[in-house]
Formats: C-alpha cells, sequence, structure tokens
C-alpha cells in the first residue's frame, strides 16, 4: 500500500513559479512510475506529466511542456512538480498518483492523492 499526500499548492500571480511536492508512505515506492495530473473547475481531470520508475523517461502534456519539470527523489520517497511561469490557465486541484508503469491515464493509477490548490492570478 502507498499513501500520497501532495502539498505546496497555493496563489501566485501570471508569470509566477511555484513548486508541488508529493510525498510517498508505504513500500517499494520507488519501483512505481508517478504522474501529475489537474482538475480545473467544471473540467475533467487531465494529464500533465509523468515520469517512469528510473526518472529514465518523462512525458508532459503540450500546454506545459517547456513549463514544467517533473522530478523524484528517491532517498525522501518525494515526487516534485516544478511550475514556472505560470498562467491563469493552470488554475486547479493537482494531483499526484502511482502505478507501475508510466500512463497519462488517471483511470490507470494505482495509488492517488487528495490534491493540491494552485491558483494563478492574472
Amino acid at each position: 500500500q502507498v499513501q500520497l499526500v501532495e502539498s505546496g499548492g497555493g496563489m501566485v500571480q501570471a508569470g509566477e513559479s511555484l513548486r508541488l511536492s508529493c510525498a510517498a508512505s508505504g513500500r517499494a515506492f520507488s519501483a512505481y512510475a508517478v504522474g501529475w495530473f489537474r482538475q480545473a473547475p467544471g473540467k475533467e481531470r487531465e494529464f500533465v506529466a509523468a515520469m517512469s520508475w528510473k526518472g529514465d523517461f518523462k512525458e508532459y502534456a503540450d500546454d506545459v511542456k517547456g513549463r514544467f519539470t517533473i522530478s523524484r527523489n528517491t532517498a525522501v520517497n518525494t515526487v516534485y512538480l516544478q511550475m514556472n511561469s505560470l498562467k491563469p490557465e493552470d488554475t486547479a486541484v493537482y494531483y499526484c498518483a502511482a502505478r507501475f508503469g508510466i500512463s497519462r491515464d488517471w483511470q490507470e493509477y494505482t495509488y492517488r492523492g487528495q490534491g493540491t490548490q494552485v491558483t494563478v492570478s492574472s
């Protein structure tokens, strides 16, 4: 069993940065691929970024490519999402998730966090 807890959300202005963290507890977390997803009010949850368990393969949604970076520190069982040049349309609740094998599909993830709110004002 793996528990995931997101943190680092907040309210920022357009152009600023935030770093989200996803702290994992439980066995063998380093063996899991991890993903970040987001859900804006009135919209479906969407893929943001994902990384293989080794960190050697990463995927990004087109609208965050070049602005967001996913990374992990296996020593502290934490996954990060560095978000730069934030835009108002990035406003959403951000979720992390873990599974065996990288995926862009939220439904395929075995373990999921509760989310952290990110609000970007113009």
